[in-house]
C-alpha cells in the first residue's frame, strides 16, 4: 500500500468514527493536565474538518476548559469509615 491510499485509508477510519478524534485530543489533555487544552481543540477541529467528520455532539467548550472524562460505568467508591478503636 502507498501513502496515498494508508492516508486515506485513516481518513475513512476518522470519518466513520469520529469519536476516535475525541478520545485522542482527551488522551493529550489528561497527560497534559489541560496545559494545551486550546491548542488541542483546534487541531481536533482542524482534524475533523480535513477528514469531513461530523462533530459529536459536546457541549462547547472554551479553549481554558480542558475535557471532562466521560461518567464511568463503576465509578470507584470512596473508603467506608472505619469505627474508631474504644478509648480508655
Amino acid at each position: 500500500m502507498d501513502l496515498k491510499g494508508l492516508v486515506d485509508k485513516a481518513k475513512a477510519a476518522l470519518k466513520g468514527n469520529p469519536s476516535l478524534i475525541d478520545k485522542g485530543g482527551d488522551t493529550i489533555d489528561k497527560v497534559t493536565g489541560g496545559k494545551y487544552a486550546g491548542h488541542v481543540n483546534k487541531a481536533q477541529d482542524a482534524v475533523k474538518k480535513a477528514v469531513g467528520a461530523q462533530d459529536s455532539p459536546q457541549a462547547p467548550r472554551t479553549p481554558e476548559q480542558p475535557r471532562q472524562d466521560p461518567p464511568q460505568a463503576n465509578p470507584p467508591q470512596p473508603n467506608p469509615p472505619q469505627p474508631n478503636p474504644p478509648q480508655q
